[in-house]
């Protein structure tokens, strides 16, 4: 389990001076100040969790999980994680441990994937039978196993990311941090990762902490997201609830018939002037609050011959984006 309570990191940031003057003035005497990057941050996941973090570059992120992680100390409050101190780095619990960062390598960029793979099975002190039977399972589940013996550099972005999940889960971690773990891949390579990491939690139940601008992983893989704001935690619970409480608005998508698409368009700038509408083709898409939704459906079927018509949600990353704009803290 982690458990975070009261956590706060300030960083102490020169503050370069205006002017020649000012610069000279420093070479002697230099003013710094303090950014909280986590200001009052508490929270706890359990095992065979998949927390999501959210927020905007700069919120927190990255700083909460390298804290979690050991990597860098906190200015005060507690955390324990699998019951550990993770900044005391006990070699117990970096054994237990995994963290991917999507714009960080950690495999030798001229070896083959393999030979990095037999470094990490000495330093983590993996037995022969496990190293081979995950090595089997992971290559299998990620589709990668025709590509162990070619070198890192080699490979396509999607297949770099492939084997440095492998690297990041050979010796069975507990606990595993994913910061971007998809940045920078095609959608088939973000399928994939994301359809592996669904699987692996069900079979091996670890804690997952993912952060991510891609909200489709995290509405895929997490069912509960935790939305930080200037370093704070202004949301932590169901993605569900968020998504039903402060979505305002549903879509309604239809086609019509060719040559009803003069006549619809211009019912629908009359009838919603000031209503979000995209015409593609034959495709309409109608972006409306809630509580006009059935009024209009009615409408829309009354006046013309609508098709494969359905009534969707608005994108959870425009509900994220429109609740971390407003001051929540």
């Amino acid at each position: 389990m982690i458990k975070v309570e009261n956590l706060c990191k300030s960083f102490k940031i020169y503050q370069k001076p205006p002017g020649l003057k000012g610069s000279l003035k420093a070479l002697f005497k230099r003013d710094y100040f303090y950014k909280n990057a986590l200001d009052n941050v508490s929270l706890q996941v359990e095992p065979g969790e998949i927390l999501g973090l959210v927020g905007a570059n700069g919120a927190g992120k990255t700083t909460l999980v390298k804290i979690l992680s050991g990597i860098i100390y906190p200015t005060s409050g507690e955390v324990s994680v699998l019951g550990y101190n993770p900044w005391k780095r006990d070699n117990r619990y970096r054994k237990q441990l995994s963290l991917i960062m999507g714009q960080k390598a950690q495999l030798w960029w001229d070896l083959p994937a393999f030979d990095s793979f037999l470094l990490l099975k000495e330093i983590y002190q993996i037995s022969d039978k496990n190293f081979y039977k995950n090595i089997d399972y992971l290559s299998n589940s990620l589709n990668i196993s025709h590509q162990m013996k070619t070198p890192v550099r080699k490979l396509s972005l999607g297949e770099r990311m492939k084997v440095e999940l492998m690297a990041t889960l050979l010796h069975d971690p507990k606990v595993i941090f994913l910061d971007e773990p998809t940045i920078g891949l095609d959608l088939m390579s973000q399928r994939a990762v994301r359809s592996f990491l669904a699987q692996y939690r069900k079979e091996k139940n670890p804690i997952i902490i993912l952060t991510s601008h891609y909200m489709q992983d995290i509405e895929e893989l997490c069912r509960r997201i935790a939305l930080i704001k200037n370093g704070s935690i202004i949301y932590d619970g169901p993605i569900d609830k968020i998504h039903k409480d402060y979505s305002q608005f549903q879509s309604i998508n239809f086609e019509v018939l060719d040559s009803d698409i003069g006549r619809i368009q211009n019912f629908l700038i009359q009838k919603f002037p000031e209503n979000e509408k995209e015409f593609i083709d034959n495709k309409i898409k109608l972006r409306l609050k809630k509580e006009l939704v059935g009024e209009a459906t009615k409408e829309l079927l009354e006046h013309f011959s609508i098709d494969n018509l359905s009534i969707n949600q608005i994108d959870i990353s425009k509900v994220i984006e429109n609740y971390l704009q407003h001051d929540q803290t």
